[in-house]
């Protein structure tokens, strides 16, 4: 990576228009839409990370109304490799072609399903992974989807920033997970504000606050490196926190109706419910004040702990009113979204599908690198207690990757003699 040019603000937004533009004009085409006309040759599709998301991810994208198939499935587990294949070919039958050979198993699993002859790779792992696998899929020419987050860390946005110019270069088309971006009440609702609906935004709020997610225990056969695969959930090299891995999503959206990212991030966070040995080493709180070139800022909260208020949303204020990305306008011009209801998940592999039939560019990897980074600064705020910098972040934002990716092989944290896992704790921790 030292020889990798460090992305640009400029960069940045020339990339990040083109991207934005993009989605505009496939929201257009096709939103409300179950699928776009079948036709052309027979698209192989390749699944790279056989859980709950991704087997979801390949549900949703089978199920668009093309000429379809699905040629490989690929898991570091093979019990998990195996249980999505089983579910998918009794869901769609023909639509599912995928022997024995083609199931490929381990940390280089990902490898032969990008060489088994797809044309699409679903890239659904844990995002830690996920530089080196966009990375990869892009060098062999595959179109990609690819769940947020993008990175953990600043050198895999670094990497993805890289892969992005390649993927240009080669017009290969690729979308990220941010689903959103793909709902009609949210492409509607930036549009307006984008209009001037609510005048020049002076600030925004996002929340994503909810009890949490799942937690799997370990068992007395697995080494570390598969307990942590397994709880991968817990551990910043494989998910990067709850920031990072959902909050991204407010934080996208954030970006989205600045059509920027932040230049800066101060905030504050930490454990007080979910801290057992279970839940590895991430906070269960972050609060982020994040700060855009224009010196707007961007109030960014989210939680999980059960209990507590419940909210999820983006909203930015303006001089003229309040919008809500979910489909609300308040101030001197109110409105409010009354049409079909689609869904996102749903929606993004229609809109990926006709991109790449009708040969539109599209690269969400600009503005999926840049949140996904948008959400690294924020976890380095708060696990430092300092005010850190956009382009120190991405310069100098340390590696949280192993040396090594195997079973046997040690992860980059370790719990010590009781079983815990060491924590960041603000005042202490450096950034970089």
């Amino acid at each position: 990576m030292s020889e990798t040019k460090q992305p640009s603000r400029r960069e940045f937004l020339k990339g990040s228009t083109a991207a934005l533009a993009s989605t505009a004009l496939v929201g257009g085409l096709s939103i409300a839409r179950t699928a776009h006309a079948a036709g052309g040759d027979e698209i192989k599709i390749a699944l790279v990370g056989c859980g709950g998301r991704g087997t979801g991810a390949a549900v949703n994208c089978l199920s668009v109304e093309d000429n379809l198939k699905l040629v490989a499935v690929a898991d570091a587990f093979e019990d998990r490799a195996k249980a999505a294949l089983q579910q998918l070919q009794t869901r769609f039958g023909g639509k599912v072609d995928v022997p024995e050979e083609r199931v490929f198993v381990g940390f280089d699993a990902y490898r032969g399903a990008i060489d088994s002859g797809a044309d699409l790779v679903l890239l659904v792992t844990p995002p830690g992974f996920r530089p080196m696998q966009y990375k990869a899929a892009v060098e062999a020419g595959k179109h990609v989807f690819m769940e947020k987050p993008v990175c953990v860390d600043a050198p895999g946005f670094r990497s993805v920033m890289e892969t992005n110019r390649a993927a240009d270069q080669k017009n290969l088309k690729v979308a990220v997970g941010l689903n959103s971006r793909h709902t009609p009440p949210c492409v509607e609702t930036v549009k307006r504000v984008h209009d001037g609906a609510v005048g020049e935004i002076l600030f925004e709020r996002a929340y994503g606050n909810n009890p949490g997610v799942w937690v799997r225990p370990r068992t007395p056969a697995q080494t570390e490196m598969e307990y942590q695969m397994r709880n991968w959930y817990y551990f910043v090299w494989l998910c990067g926190d709850l920031i990072v891995e959902q909050h991204v999503h407010l934080i996208d959206l954030a970006n989205w109706l600045k059509q920027d990212h932040p230049v800066e991030a101060n905030g504050m966070g930490g454990r007080e419910v979910r801290k057992g040995k279970d839940h590895g080493q991430i906070f269960d709180h972050h609060f982020v004040e994040y700060t855009y070139a224009d010196g707007s800022k961007m109030f960014s909260q989210c939680r999980h702990i059960a209990g507590c208020a419940n909210r999820a949303g983006t909203f930015a204020h303006g001089p003229d009113g309040v919008a809500a990305t979910n489909g609300t306008i308040s101030g001197k011009r109110p409105w409010q979204y009354t049409g079909p209801k689609v869904s996102g998940h749903q929606q993004e592999h229609v809109d990926l599908i006709e991109a790449l039939r009708k040969d539109l560019k599209y690269n969400e990897g600009w503005f999926g690198a840049t949140s996904s980074m948008t959400a690294v600064l924020g976890r380095m705020a708060t696990y430092s207690g300092k005010v850190v910098a956009w382009d120190e972040a991405v310069e100098k934002g340390p590696d949280e990757m192993p040396k090594a990716l195997a079973f046997s092989a040690e992860p980059p944290v370790l719990p010590d003699a009781g079983g815990n896992y060491p924590v960041p704790v603000p005042g202490v921790y450096q950034p970089y």
